[in-house]
C-alpha cells in the first residue's frame, strides 16, 4: 500500500511539474524574441545525423512593424481568418473536421496552436502532443496580445526545406527584406505553408499559384490590411 501512494505521488507531482514548466517560457517569450523553435532545434539536429537538401538552416528574426502587413494579412487569411476574434480555437472548423469525418482540414488548427506546437512541442499526431498544444495554446492566448502571437508565428514558420521565418524567406526567394513584400508574394509564402517542403517556393506548382490566387482574393474580402486594426 505504500507503494503504491509513493507511485502516486510521484505520479502527482510529476504532472504537476509538465504543467508548471511552460508557463514561465511563455511569461518570458511575452517580452524576448525566442532565438529558435523546438522544430527548428529538430532540423538542426536532424542535420548531424543524416543528409538533407540542406547543411544550414537559414532563420533569421525580424519584429513584426519591420515585416510587410501584406504577410501577416496573407497568413491570417490562409491559416486563420478568425484569428482576431477566437480565444485559441476555432470551434467551428474543429466541428466541420468532425461532420465531414476527414482527419485534418486546413484553418481547424489555429495561427495561436501552431505557434504553441512550433515552438514549444515536437512533430507528431499523438494525444499526449494535442493536450499539450492545447494547454500552452491557453497560455499564450493568456499571457500574449494577438499582434505578439502573430509576430512569433511569421518568424518561426517554415517556409522552405532549410527556410525559417518571414525575412530569411523574403531574402531567400525573393532578395527582399520581408518589409517590402508585395500582396502576390506574400500569398504564395502563406500558400505554401501546409506543406513547405512539399510546396517549392521557388518553383510553385499550378497548386500553388491556384492557392495564391485564393489567398489573395480572402486577403481583400476580410478588408485588406485594414483587418489587423483589431490587433495591431
Amino acid at each position: 500500500m505504500k507503494t503504491v501512494k509513493k507511485w502516486f505521488r510521484f505520479i502527482l507531482k510529476f504532472i504537476v511539474v509538465i504543467i508548471l514548466i511552460p508557463v514561465p517560457l511563455v511569461v518570458i517569450f511575452k517580452w524576448i524574441d525566442p532565438p529558435s523553435s523546438s522544430y527548428i532545434l529538430q532540423h538542426h539536429i536532424s542535420n548531424l545525423f543524416k543528409k538533407n537538401e540542406c547543411n544550414s538552416v537559414l532563420h533569421e528574426w525580424k519584429d513584426i512593424d519591420k515585416i510587410s502587413q501584406n504577410l501577416a494579412m496573407a497568413v491570417i487569411s490562409s491559416e486563420d481568418q478568425k484569428f482576431a476574434t477566437h480565444y485559441g480555437f476555432d470551434f467551428e472548423s474543429v466541428k466541420q473536421v468532425i461532420l465531414s469525418k476527414r482527419k485534418k482540414l486546413r484553418g481547424a488548427s489555429t495561427i495561436s496552436q501552431q505557434v504553441a506546437r512550433n515552438l514549444f512541442l515536437w512533430s507528431g499526431r499523438s494525444w499526449i502532443r494535442k493536450g499539450a498544444e492545447a494547454y500552452i495554446t491557453v497560455l499564450i492566448e493568456m499571457f500574449w496580445s494577438k499582434k505578439r502571437i502573430l509576430e512569433v508565428y511569421v518568424n518561426i514558420a517554415q517556409f522552405g526545406e532549410c527556410v525559417y521565418g518571414a525575412e530569411a524567406a523574403a531574402k531567400y526567394y525573393f532578395g527582399k527584406n520581408a518589409s517590402r513584400l508585395s500582396v502576390n508574394q506574400a500569398a504564395m509564402m502563406a500558400a505554401v505553408l501546409p506543406n513547405p517542403v512539399r510546396f517549392r517556393l521557388n518553383r510553385p506548382s499550378n497548386y500553388i499559384l491556384r492557392r495564391t490566387g485564393w489567398i489573395t482574393l480572402q486577403f481583400n474580402q476580410l478588408g485588406g490590411k485594414s483587418y489587423l486594426e483589431q490587433i495591431w
